[in-house]
């Protein structure tokens, strides 16, 4: 079950057009399927390590039940700031890619650990995943089931970026869509209303 839960998860959280899967689409239009693997390898070895921290956060606010409301109080601010700065991004003029082109295989493994660690959303969605499912009695905080549901996220998230790989082509990558154009907008209004729905939660309870 842990291992189903964390695949689930993360092909849910990574199915959408973003950074990660989308550049490695494009290094796979550009310079070959083999290299946007090997970019996808380093994207899910960061995976590893942010779902792994986020489940021993989730461990520590599962036993410690009273810091529920500072964290909550610190939520609302945080993300009260990255909705300020998303729809702050959205106005921005778009500058026009640059092409991806590395010639080596080790700098693109590096290029998606990186670009995979500037992504710090899944920490917070694997933290309310890992406890949401905990309560319902299908996860438990144990090491066993800690491990099974990280490597269930990197292999969900492996296959997303794979799944990107695969089915986009160079002219659906250059080709703006609506998520990638209002990308900014809409995530700046997801975290909008998870800080006022915080903000509610905090001032009625």
């Amino acid at each position: 079950m842990p291992l189903i839960l964390g695949f689930t998860a993360a092909s849910i959280g990574v199915a959408p057009p973003g950074l990660l899967n989308m550049t490695a689409a494009k290094v796979s239009a550009v310079d070959g399927r083999n290299r946007a693997i090997i970019f996808a390898l380093g994207a899910s070895v960061t995976v590893f390590f942010q779902t792994y921290i986020a489940v021993l956060f989730a461990k520590f606010i599962d036993r410690n039940p009273d810091i529920v409301v500072l964290l909550q109080e610190i939520g609302v601010f945080i993300f009260s700031a990255l909705t300020v700065y998303f729809f702050w991004a959205g106005k921005k003029k778009k500058r026009k890619e640059e092409e991806i082109r590395m010639r080596s295989k080790t700098s693109r493994f590096f290029l998606g650990m990186l670009l995979a660690f500037l992504n710090l959303l899944p920490i917070p969605y694997h933290v309310v995943i890992s406890i949401w499912c905990s309560r319902k009695g299908w996860f438990f905080f144990n090491q066993s089931h800690i491990s099974l549901f990280v490597l269930g996220s990197v292999t969900g998230s492996f296959l997303m970026f794979y799944l990107y790989i695969l089915f986009f082509k160079k002219k659906d990558v250059d080709k703006p869509s609506f998520l990638m154009t209002n990308g900014n907008y809409i995530i700046g209004t997801v975290t909008g209303i998870i800080s006022l729905f915080t903000l509610f939660k905090i001032i009625t309870s």
